[in-house]
């Protein structure tokens, strides 16, 4: 389905660009796994291009532009692009996951800011549960009860990665802490971006934060059984190691302004040890009933674009999607006028 060229460069920027998605990509099945390096290959290329870009404005009507062409089938000539057609084509991904992607990095473009932890859920649903929605796709799962538990483990492992980056996102001049945990601590949000410190009451939210991804991991693992067997352990993998990053977060005192949370080498080995173990006790343990929790709220829309069980909500998504669209538009308009009259 993958060209083997296209496939080999997509291998080669997974295993540069995201070691743990690389470590862990190893334990899925071929089946799932190469098309899951080049969906994955695609993904990372498009978050870089925002989150390194000159102009994140320009960057995401770009990846607009190159999602219409993977849906056309006219794929642009790179080789992200063309295995992502494929993948696309192969397993008939729904528009409205990758479009969520879209939206979410629209989001980081105009540096959204989140008033509350249920908008930073959806931001997490947009960046990482699409993501994991599409994986499911991959492995040919439609089921709405292990999408809303592989939703889960996307927003929990962007939690995880907030957690751990508070520091190197202030000194980008980001941030992603919930607004109203700053104003209930009493903090400035501007004064924190000019001088981030680790103080007792950053600590506190970056703690909370890990005890919420922490309640998700817990419910992501119950849909973790109704995957395909042969995936099991890489997913189980995904969710330790992602997971131990949060521990590494929490041992420095979730101190995250002045340090990195990381895992070594070693200890992924173990967790993917740990990892096997899970996936083959998960063949004879009977189904936790957390398997059918209700799916977040902020990620709902994703569980019904694949189970297809709310085919009529899916309009006000796109409409959202082309809104933010047209704003990014806007300010691209505006930036070029500006230069120009900057110019003159």
């Amino acid at each position: 389905m993958i060209e083997p060229t296209d496939l080999a460069h997509c291998r080669d920027v997974i295993r540069t660009g995201s070691l743990s998605f690389h470590a862990a990509s190893k334990l899925l099945p071929t089946s799932v796994r190469d098309p899951a390096l080049a969906l994955y290959a695609f993904c990372r290329l498009a978050d870089d291009e925002v989150d390194e870009g000159d102009n994140k404005a320009r960057a995401v009507l770009g990846l607009q532009e190159r999602l219409e062409l993977a849906y056309a089938g006219r794929p642009k000539n790179a080789p992200e692009d063309r295995a992502f057609t494929a993948v696309v084509e192969g397993f008939e991904m729904p528009r409205a996951l990758p479009d969520a992607l879209l939206e979410g990095l629209a989001w980081d473009a105009v540096e959204r800011r989140y008033e509350t932890l249920s908008d930073l859920r959806s931001y997490g649903a947009r960046v990482a549960s699409a993501v994991g929605a599409m994986m499911c796709v991959l492995m040919r799962v439609r089921d709405a009860d292990a999408l809303a538990r592989a939703c889960d483990l996307g927003v929990a492992m962007q939690l995880t990665n907030i957690a751990r980056d508070v520091g190197e996102d202030a000194r980008a001049g980001r941030i992603y802490l919930p607004l109203d945990w700053l104003q209930e601590a009493g903090m400035d949000t501007e004064a924190f971006l000019h001088d981030p410190e680790a103080t007792p009451e950053v600590q506190r939210m970056v703690k909370r934060l890990l005890s919420e991804a922490r309640g998700l991991y817990v419910r992501s693992e119950a849909g973790i059984g109704a995957l395909p067997v042969q995936a099991r352990t890489g997913i189980f993998a995904a969710r330790y190691i992602y997971a131990a990053i949060g521990a590494a977060v929490a041992r420095q005192g979730f101190d995250s302004i002045n340090h990195r949370g990381r895992t070594s080498g070693r200890r992924k080995v173990a967790l993917i040890g740990k990892s096997v173990v899970r996936a083959c006790g998960s063949v004879v343990l009977p189904q936790s009933p957390i398997l059918f929790a209700q799916p977040l709220n902020e990620a709902r829309f994703l569980v019904d674009a694949v189970a297809k069980t709310v085919p009529q909500a899916q309009s006000g998504r796109t409409s959202s999607v082309l809104n933010m669209m047209a704003e990014l538009k806007a300010r691209e308009r505006n930036a070029t006028q500006s230069s120009g009259v900057a110019a003159e």
